[in-house]
């Protein structure tokens, strides 16, 4: 995604007695029409970058300056201008930081302010320059940085002395610092290197890796950024840095924050105070004026990708980030994207491998459990468990030596549908086109897509019968289902622990139930994709795939990907103990054996797999062998969802076919496929349907979104019925 990027124009500041209009931008609707910066008048010069307080219509909202000020011009009356009103007493936001933002509102099509403020935290909008300087002064200074004592490091491995051997004096890279250039009008940059794709098996020490990296950017004076794609993968991190850089100062930027929290945090990475920044995708966009390192672990999770408003990739505007500022970026993954593999191949990417585990611990071994050959009662039926006995002896060998399982179920509830057999009704949602999960802690139906919930009815509301049976299995029903089948190390039930999205919705209930498993107070653990991937559990020496299988065959060409990978890291779970690693064990209950992924996953061989992957994708023009853009369209009837994408449509034919007489496109190097409902067609009464693009040159589908976007904006104004649209720039499902 690199291009050159015009930003900041490099004009001298005019006279300070002169009238000067300031161009500041400012959080617009995206669909307002407006775009780039507003003209606001001031007595002097105002450094591009600073945080201002302007008029927008009736209300005081928050602006950041974006270029040089200039003269007003002959034709435009100054007084037309509303003036600036306070100038926060802050560091200007640097041009490297501004030109990120300006590529990203580019690349990814939205407001360029709309970008620009919603990186910022809430309360700085809201913030007066009193009290900012009031909470800017009570932000104390951690003690003076020192370095780490030799023999307070663990000792590295042969792999990680030979990859480290690899990165030596990568975070010395000199970069220039955020002067202008006068000639080019964009900020300088530094020789980036080569992204590094470090590709380590689960519990090959990838961490101290970065950790030694980090030492070596904060022995230099910079500062760090360390991005995981899931806040509950915080806590566990977070302990780990600070007690490894006792003498520095980090902060943490998440969803999990306060208000006051987060733009505390902002401010101490924005005034240098902090040395290391750990965040989700949104802190990529933090400000930090003496960034040295970029990290992004599990570079491969599919939560860096923002789904809602600016849909970006938050790993791809890392790398984007490194090479405007020359800095290192690294890439950790036990399984990397295909895109990021595919750079690897090609070069773009240094590839380095740890294909090993720390204290030569093995790979848990990986057994199927073959679902053909199990009673039909375990797989089919109401009553059906889907626990073979295999797992269930194994399960219970665990218990029996004081060691822990994990059971892998990657859909919460009790059971997916309530279904009455004498008229087959089904608890549809009303709202959404999807069925209501049956709750039966709470006896309640909700829907996971727009919330909508009821009490379970006494009978069936279409004919009455009151012999009402749950189809499908959820988390909350495997652990219900394995209690009676168990028996714990003391002879009474198992300590048995759900975690899920149901169970942790309590501030805090997650890290207190993490800390019970790490304690050793859990015998069994069942959970979803939220414990499969990034911790440390010490004592989990079995991990079960319980019903993998629904994403083998699924419509969506990334299924496969995701599920590998999920099966991968929560294979990685057991055996992190190299004193048990050799009796650690994964179980995959499985109607298809045979099939490549379950094949590769045996042999731990994600080499091959990703091969696979690859030569499917490029047969038939996928990512990353093609580049995608989706336009997503939510109306409150069909006709109207049709109406808009027809004219939609016909913009960006018309569109298509103006490129390629100008010659900017060739023949056959877009297509554009007609609209159709999405996956998922209803949600929250709002009809969705979508209209894909494809291209095998990025540049060519950005020249024709640049020309589009402002179209469908006009459109909008004559489809009131249509209540939202978005472009979704490589997006992660269709």
């Amino acid at each position: 995604m690199a291009q050159d990027l015009d930003s900041s124009a490099g004009v001298s500041p005019p006279n300070s007695a002169a009238t000067l209009l300031t161009p500041v931008v400012v959080d617009l609707p995206h669909h307002s029409g407006l775009g780039g910066a507003l003209s606001y008048r001031h007595t002097g010069p105002l450094p591009a970058g600073t945080l201002v307080q302007v008029p927008l219509g009736r209300r005081e909202v928050l602006g950041i300056v974006w270029d040089a000020p200039r003269e007003a011009a002959d034709t435009v009356e100054p007084e037309a201008c509303k003036p600036v009103g306070a100038v926060l007493d802050l560091p200007p936001l640097s041009d490297h930081w501004r030109a990120l933002v300006s590529f990203a509102a580019d690349y990814y099509r939205r407001g360029l302010g709309e970008l620009a403020l919603s990186v910022l935290p809430p309360e700085l909008r809201k913030a007066t320059p009193a009290a900012l300087a009031r909470r800017s002064a009570r932000l104390a200074r951690a003690p003076s940085p020192g370095p780490v004592a030799p023999s307070a490091l663990p000792p590295l491995t042969p792999e990680q002395s030979a990859v480290l051997q690899d990165l030596v004096g990568l975070t010395a890279v000199q970069r220039p610092g955020d002067e202008q250039t006068a000639s080019a009008g964009r900020p300088r940059r530094g020789a980036a290197p080569t992204p590094v794709l470090l590709h380590g098996v689960t519990g090959s020490g990838k961490t101290e890796v970065y950790l030694r990296l980090a030492q070596e950017a904060l022995a230099q004076g910079r500062q760090v950024l360390v991005m995981v794609p899931e806040i509950n993968l915080t806590p566990q991190l977070e302990a780990r840095l600070r007690e490894r850089f006792a003498c520095h100062t980090l902060v943490t930027l998440h969803s999990g924050l306060t208000p006051a929290q987060r733009v505390n945090h902002w401010l101490q990475a924005h005034l240098g105070q902090a040395d290391l920044l750990l965040g989700t995708r949104l802190s990529v966009m933090a400000s930090l004026p003496r960034l040295g390192l970029i990290v992004v672990d599990e570079e491969h999770d599919p939560s860096y990708k923002q789904q809602e408003g600016a849909r970006y990739s938050a790993r791809d505007l890392a790398v984007y980030r490194a090479h405007l500022e020359g800095l290192p970026v690294i890439l950790g993954s036990a399984t990397p994207s295909l895109e990021s593999w595919r750079h690897a191949q090609q070069g773009r990417y240094r590839l380095l491998r740890m294909p090993s585990r720390v204290g030569d611990g093995a790979l848990p071994q990986v057994d199927l459990v073959d679902l053909n050959l199990q009673p039909r009662s375990v797989v089919s039926g109401a009553g059906g468990s889907l626990l073979s006995t295999a797992l269930v002896a194994a399960v219970q060998e665990r218990i029996d030596r004081g060691e822990q399982s994990l059971l892998l179920l990657n859909r919460r509830g009790y059971a997916p549908v309530l279904h009455c057999g004498a008229c087959g009704w089904k608890s549809e949602c009303p709202h959404c086109s999807a069925w209501r999960v049956f709750h039966k802690v709470d006896r309640s139906l909700r829907c996971h897509h727009c919330g909508a919930g009821e009490r379970v009815p006494r009978a069936c509301p279409a004919c009455g019968n009151l012999d009402l049976s749950a189809i499908g299995r959820g988390t909350e029903r495997l652990e219900e289902q394995l209690l009676p089948l168990l028996r714990g190390r003391d002879g009474g039930p198992p300590r048995l622990l759900r975690i899920d999205a149901d169970t942790t919705r309590r501030a805090g209930s997650l890290q207190s139930q993490l800390a019970q498993v790490h304690e050793g107070d859990v015998e069994v653990l069942v959970g979803t994709q939220m414990v499969a991937k990034g911790h440390d559990f010490r004592r989990i020496t079995l991990v079960a795939a319980v019903n993998p299988d629904g994403a083998l065959f699924s419509s969506d060409f990334r299924a496969p990907e995701r599920l590998f990978a999920l099966l991968m890291q929560a294979a990685g779970r057991a055996g992190r103990d190299a004193q048990q690693a050799a009796r650690s064990r994964m179980l995959v209950q499985t109607a298809f054996p045979t099939h490549p992924l379950v094949q590769a996953l045996r042999q731990h061989d994600y080499e091959a797999f990703a091969a696979s992957q690859l030569q499917e994708r490029e047969a038939v023009g996928l990512p990353p062998y093609s580049h995608l853009a989706v336009l997503r369209v939510e109306a409150r009837s069909i006709e109207a969802a049709q109406a808009f994408m027809a004219e939609a449509g016909a913009a960006a034919q018309a569109t298509l076919q103006l490129l390629q007489a100008q010659q900017f496109l060739s023949a056959g190097e877009l297509t554009l496929y007609p609209a159709v409902p999405a996956p998922m067609a209803r949600v929250a009464d709002l009809e969705r349907w979508q209209m894909l693009l494809e291209s095998a040159s990025r540049p060519a589908l950005q020249a024709l979104l640049r020309q589009w976007s402002p179209q469908l904006l006009a459109l909008r104004e004559h489809h009131r019925a249509v209540v939202r649209w978005a472009l979704d720039v490589d997006p992660l499902s269709l």
